[in-house]
Order: C-alpha cells, then sequence, then structure tokens
C-alpha cells in the first residue's frame, strides 16, 4: 500500500476543544478534521466542499509527534463585546484564557506532526491529487496549526510504496496515534526520552463531518498517544502498518 508521508512543523499550534466555551483549551494534536482541512487547502477546496470527498471511507488519516510538545495557558487581551456598537474598544477589554501548543522551548523548540494519509479504494481519486500536490509542492493555500496566525511550514513530503499490514502478535512500539478501542495493553514504563519523561495522552478528537456544509460532527475518535517522538508500546487487538525507511521502521494505525 501506498503511504504519503508528510512533515509540518510551525512555532505555535491551538486545536481549540470545541466543547470549552468559557476557556480557549486546545487538544495536543490536531484532529482529524483538522487534517482533513489541511489537506482541503494543499487541494484548493472551497470551505466545508470537503467533507465527503476526505471522509474516512475514502481518506485514511494518521498522526505522530515528531518533538516533544507541551501545552501552557495565555491571557490575550480582547475587546470586551456586549453590544454590536463595542467594537471600537469603548467597553474596555477582558482577558482571555488561551491554551497553546509549544515546544519544550517556546523560544527555540518547533511543533513539529508527521501525517500519513493513505486511500481507501474510493478515494483513490483524491489520493492522486494530493501526491501530485505535496510531492511537487504546489499545493494551493498556506498552512496554519488551528488558527491564522498561528502560521506552519511543509518541511516534506515522502511517498512510502511499500506499507505492509502486520498482524499484532505481542508488544510492538506504535508510534502514531492510534484508537483507544485497538489497545489490549499498555506498558507504562517510565522510560527516559531525551532527557524527558515520555508522556502519554488519551483524547476524545473530532473525526468526521455530516456532508452538510454545517460542520455538524458524525464521528468521533478515542485515541491514544505520545507527546515525543518515541511511541508508545503496547498490545494490540487489530494489525497495525510498518513504514520501512533507510533510518527507521514506523508502525502506525490511521485514525478511524
Amino acid at each position: 500500500m501506498e503511504v504519503l508521508q508528510i512533515d509540518v512543523g510551525g512555532k505555535l499550534a491551538h486545536f481549540r476543544k470545541y466543547y470549552a466555551n468559557n476557556t480557549a483549551m486546545s487538544f495536543s494534536i490536531p484532529p482529524r478534521t483538522t487534517l482533513m482541512g489541511m489537506l482541503a487547502g494543499m487541494l484548493g477546496r472551497p470551505r466545508d466542499s470537503y467533507y465527503d470527498e476526505l471522509a474516512s471511507e475514502r481518506i485514511r488519516i494518521g498522526v505522530r509527534v515528531m518533538q516533544p510538545i507541551k501545552k501552557t495557558f495565555h491571557r490575550l487581551n480582547l475587546l470586551k463585546i456586549v453590544g454590536k456598537g463595542d467594537f471600537d474598544g469603548s467597553n474596555g477589554r477582558i482577558q482571555t484564557p488561551f491554551e497553546i501548543v509549544s515546544g519544550l522551548s517556546i523560544s527555540r523548540g518547533l511543533v513539529v506532526y508527521r501525517i500519513y494519509v493513505a486511500a481507501h479504494e474510493g478515494g483513490n481519486e483524491t489520493f492522486q491529487a494530493l501526491k501530485q500536490a505535496l510531492l511537487k509542492r504546489e499545493f494551493q493555500y498556506a498552512l496554519t496549526f488551528g488558527t491564522a496566525n498561528f502560521t506552519a511550514s511543509l518541511l516534506s513530503a515522502t511517498l512510502i510504496t511499500d506499507a505492509k499490514l502486520v498482524d499484532s502478535n505481542g508488544w510492538v512500539l506504535v508510534h502514531s496515534a492510534m484508537p483507544s478501542d485497538a489497545v489490549e495493553q499498555l506498558d507504562f514504563d517510565r522510560q527516559r526520552t531525551e532527557d524527558t519523561l515520555q508522556s502519554i495522552e488519551e483524547e476524545l478528537l473530532p473525526g468526521d463531518f455530516v456532508g452538510n456544509f454545517d460542520r455538524e460532527l458524525r464521528r468521533m475518535d478515542r485515541v491514544l498517544f505520545s507527546t515525543t517522538a518515541s511511541g508508545v508500546k503496547v498490545k494490540l487487538n487489530k494489525p497495525y502498518y510498518a513504514l520501512t525507511q533507510a533510518t527507521e521502521t514506523q508502525h502506525i494505525l490511521f485514525m478511524e
């Protein structure tokens, strides 16, 4: 199977938790719906027009954290809007908590995610268009990490042509985010990675939209992942994919 491997990086990220209405909290990794939007932007698709084209039944998407990340709260000094005439600032300002994803060092670190894209039979045409856009760097819109002012860059794009499906048998180190219900057992060994204690998170992320142009969710993904590039040692109840390259072999699952 062919898998398109895309590395994207930026200084800061914010993937808003839509259910937090009084504080702008952020997911640690981009949800599948955010990744759909990034891919749609590369293809130049109009806003909200890609829900069916990039649905999980057609396009398979996975993600991996490539550098250690952390989350911190900051205060934004926003306009206090009570009525429609308050946009001139006459009503003063209000400080709003805002959660930001960054590298371990905000001044020197980067937020880097590796996105894996493959296709089911019904998504082959879209996958071929993505290959063309990314490998030739001819995508349409700039990348961002959640908000328009958190710009991101395409660091690399690689086509892996021989991804192999491997039956799960015993312990395996999985590098990507993985569906929680695929995990039978988790190794909690507190191993050190790059002088940082390994951190494992589980989050409930938006997965797919209803194709009604209204951003209505039809599926959620509960996923488990490491906030470093080291991966998570687990026993799985489903097969995984092995991507072999010159420098390493990655074990991944898609968010589906």
